[in-house]
């Protein structure tokens, strides 16, 4: 009888190293853990804003770029840093965000005037583009299985929420003792604790496209952003000024170069027949509406609160926590929904539970009374969980396989366009009649209202966007 013939196996494939094995448990504990660093940083001005203008000798009329420094880099870079994380590398993405998280926050705490205090900001918000962009195609290559990918990204989402209430706890914690400077130099200090544990835990992962990087459509699409968050911030100061005028015909002028770019590009940045995906769309809508109406309101309520309601800014971050608390716990268990509940519809009960609580919190500044706000604190606590745990899953759903990364810059990109729009629209609202404690009593009703018709609109739109096609397998 012949025997088998044995080929040798060539010599490429007995030195190949082999891939290592992504490390699950520690890919999702660093991955939120610096999530929740880059929230805490976002939300840190809530409560040291006061102190920070007077430190730093800013006017009024710029106060807001304090605050807009971060979404402003969080916006511009999401979905560059998306692209890029998929194409070279999610890890080396991953850890390059955080490192230069730590760095700017620090220099941040350094920084002698307004103008350098913004550019951190800025800067702090583009490292954290790159931290959210990268954690979700970390997560998708760690956890491949659908079981294992919904438990994970309900676990970030509740980071997310975790984040947002611990930012301005810390940072009132630490004013208490020290200057303010303080809570930035512990929050830069934090994130570099975690970029220094974060090699070891984290194994790479890409799917490159070939190509040359899509840098045009990376300028028109980052500049359009930066335009557009700019004529945001300096309308609240009055909406028909030639500046205004000028950086609105600007975005559009370069959003439109954008999509010429991306329709001739071999390796676009933003792949634009995913717009033809009701997923996407979901998903995009879903981010947009989420920072209009939820984060906007809730950016803005704290300061509503302390002047309507004489709260102190330990008090309003308690009464904050209460919110963002409710949001983690309800965002840890939104994992027993699946297959009960789709993304969509998880994300359409979150907005029609915001919107009844905004309304259950109509007439409380009024009042003088916090304890008329915790129903509504805790009813949007709840809906809010839900958006934070749908949001993340709807991301990495409907993106192509291999572009998770991607997905999740366009729509945490949304999320926070949404955030610098709504919190322009809710100023703009509650103090259109006069900023005495009457006015804004009314002024902050006005918001409310518009919160909550924003929210219900969302509602609306994702279950008209229905599941016409297979959802893609990351």
């Amino acid at each position: 009888m012949s025997q088998p013939v044995r080929t040798a196996a060539p010599a490429s494939a007995l030195t190949a190293p082999i891939p290592p094995t992504p490390r699950p448990g520690a890919t999702l504990a660093v991955t939120s853990a610096a999530t929740a660093v880059a929230l805490m940083t976002y939300t840190a001005p809530m409560i040291t804003l006061g102190d920070t203008a007077a430190s730093l000798h800013t006017a009024l009329s710029s106060q807001a770029w304090l605050l807009n420094g971060t979404p402003l880099g969080l916006a511009a870079l999401l979905l560059v840093a998306g692209s890029l994380a998929d194409d070279y590398g999610r890890r080396r993405a991953f850890l390059y965000g955080t490192l230069a998280l730590g760095i700017t926050t620090v220099l941040g705490a350094l920084a002698p005037n307004t103008l350098l205090f913004t550019l951190a900001r800025v800067a702090q918000g583009a490292a954290s583009a790159a931290i959210l962009a990268a954690s979700l195609g970390l997560l998708v290559h760690a956890f491949p299985t659908p079981a294992g990918r919904i438990r994970a990204t309900g676990v970030w989402g509740a980071f997310v929420s975790g984040g947002i209430a611990l930012g301005p706890v810390a940072a009132g914690a630490v004013t208490r003792f020290a200057d303010w400077r303080w809570a930035y130099a512990v929050l830069g200090a934090a994130a570099l604790i975690v970029a220094a544990l974060a090699p070891k835990a984290l194994t790479e992962s890409r799917s490159p496209r070939g190509g040359r990087p899509d840098l045009p459509g990376a300028l028109t699409l980052g500049v359009a952003l930066v335009a557009l968050l700019a004529a945001l911030t300096l309308g609240r100061d009055g909406w028909l000024r030639a500046p205004i005028g000028v950086l609105l015909l600007a975005t559009a002028v370069l959003l439109t170069a954008f999509v010429i770019v991306e329709r001739r590009s071999k390796t676009p940045m933003l792949d634009l027949s995913l717009l033809r995906r009701p997923l996407f769309l979901a998903s995009t809508a879903g981010a947009l509406f989420t920072g209009l109406s939820v984060i906007a309101l809730f950016s803005y309520v704290p300061t509503l609160v302390q002047h309507t309601m004489g709260v102190t800014p330990m008090g309003t971050a308690g009464l904050f926590v209460v919110w963002s608390g409710t949001s983690f716990l309800v965002a840890l268990q939104a994992r027993r929904l699946a297959g009960k509940v789709s993304p969509r519809h998880q994300l359409a009960l979150g907005f029609v539970l915001h919107a009844l609580a905004v309304a259950t919190m109509l007439g409380a500044a009024g009042s003088g009374h916090w304890t008329r706000l915790l129903p509504g604190l805790l009813i949007s606590g709840i809906g809010s969980g839900l958006l934070n745990a749908a949001l993340p899953l709807l991301a990495v759903e409907s993106a192509p396989a291999g572009r998770a990364a991607m997905g999740s810059g366009a729509n945490n990109t949304a999320r926070y366009i949404g955030s610098a729009a709504g919190v322009a629209l809710m100023i703009a609202v509650s103090t259109s009649t006069g900023t005495s404690r009457h006015a804004l009593d009314q002024g902050t009703n006005t918001a409310l209202i518009v919160s909550g018709v924003l929210a219900l609109a969302a509602a609306a739109v994702l279950l008209v966007l229905r599941d016409r096609v297979a959802r893609p397998r990351g």
